[in-house]
């Protein structure tokens, strides 16, 4: 039988395994304290039961050090050398936030570690930054967005007023959806990016929102701010004649019962929903829900994604880094998001993406899935896979 050793604190726990073909050591690098830790949790939680569950599919055997990032690119940089150097993973997968990512890419990249991200989604990872041993198994902040923009308008809205947070992601995010929305026909009527972290009171945006002539509101926040924005934008009293669109990290399951009424109504997309209609996403509710008691968000599925595609490299006989990496970087496979796969050209994931209405069910919040939007494969951006020279 296959097993997942855990390890506490990145120490290895000795236990006795069966002797199997091939042994390997992954490194889980998520935020397991601070503000990110419920989503290292849903990640590790995806990841370990997609070992439990595929795990009879290869010959491989999995010892997992875990290590602790405090969302710190210092510190995640630290543990990556002791993941790299002292621990010699064959593998490394977690990492959730960008700024984590940037810091250690190019230790990853050097080193020739393969690196399966499970939330990061900084447009420069799979871009400019790219790199042959790092794929992306989550999503980038312009794919999740570019397919709303075309859907919006071809739902005959025509003038949009937008919202994120200043950094990185709030800006590549409403990129995304601008550069679509724009080139359909649609206007942008005003665009506001509000002090990260530090904004309590989105009053006087939405103010402006109101006065600026738009048809509807498009935003990205998510976690606390999410929470807060569309608390105060249902009390604002906007949602009935400025609808609310958005990102769908706007109302994430792992967060949405905290938003309450606030989020009914709510129209956004993202690349995975809990109530996607089929066999394989009925399936890892069922198994997510049963193991933790709480229903799977996306950052829990990425993690099992993330797992899934370890699982698919080690059967096609990878065994080692190199191997592994290229692996890696040709899964594909049918998951609870639908058919996934990489693109060569970026090492990015390629996955539909759904249109959701947030609406009241009989045990509280869920989603109604209004669209299944196409998969497309990201601009390559300046992606240069070419191998590292030892």
């Amino acid at each position: 039988m296959k097993r997942a050793t855990l390890a506490a604190l990145g120490l290895a726990t000795s236990l006795a395994l069966p002797a199997a073909a091939d042994d390997i050591k992954v490194g889980l690098l998520l935020p397991f304290s601070g503000v990110y830790a419920a989503l290292g949790n849903d990640i590790e939680a995806g990841f370990t039961l997609a070992l439990d569950q595929f795990g009879s599919e290869t010959d491989a055997t999995f010892d997992i050090v875990r290590e602790d990032t405090e969302v710190k690119p210092p510190v995640a940089l630290a543990k990556a050398k002791k993941l790299i150097l002292q621990d010699k993973v064959d593998v490394m997968a977690g990492i959730v936030s960008s700024g984590v990512l940037g810091a250690v890419r190019d230790m990853v990249h050097g080193a020739g570690v393969p690196l399966i991200v499970a939330n990061a989604g900084n447009d420069e990872a799979t871009g400019s930054a790219c790199s042959p041993f790092i794929t992306r198994m989550s999503f980038s902040n312009g794919q999740v967005n570019r397919p709303m923009g075309r859907w919006m308008h071809d739902q005959g809205i025509r003038k949009v007023y937008t919202l994120a947070p200043d950094y990185a992601a709030g800006r590549q995010m409403i990129d995304g959806f601008v550069s679509t929305f724009t080139a359909a026909g649609g206007e942008i009527v005003g665009q506001e990016f509000t002090p990260f972290q530090k904004t309590q009171d989105f009053g006087p945006y939405l103010a402006q929102a109101k006065a600026s002539g738009a048809e509807a509101v498009f935003v990205f926040y998510a976690g606390g701010e999410a929470i807060s924005f569309v608390k105060q934008y249902d009390s604002f009293g906007l949602k009935a004649e400025l609808p609310l669109y958005g990102s769908g990290f706007l109302t994430s399951p792992l967060y949405v019962n905290a938003e309450g009424p606030a989020a009914e109504g709510v129209i956004t997309a993202l690349h995975y929903v809990p109530t996607i209609d089929s066999p394989e996403n009925a399936a890892f509710v069922e198994a997510f829900t049963e193991r933790t008691g709480r229903v799977p968000s996306e950052y829990a599925v990425q993690g099992y994604d993330s797992g899934r595609a370890l699982i698919e490299a080690t059967r096609a006989g990878a065994n080692d880094r190199a191997s592994l990496s290229d692996a890696l970087r040709q899964v594909s496979f049918e998951g609870p998001r639908g058919a996934l796969s990489i693109d060569p050209a970026t090492n990015n994931i390629v996955q539909p993406i759904y249109v959701y209405e947030t609406v009241a069910g009989a045990e509280g919040l869920t989603q109604k899935v209004l669209a299944r939007l196409p998969a497309e494969a990201d601009p390559v951006n300046g992606c240069d896979m070419a191998p590292v020279s030892n």
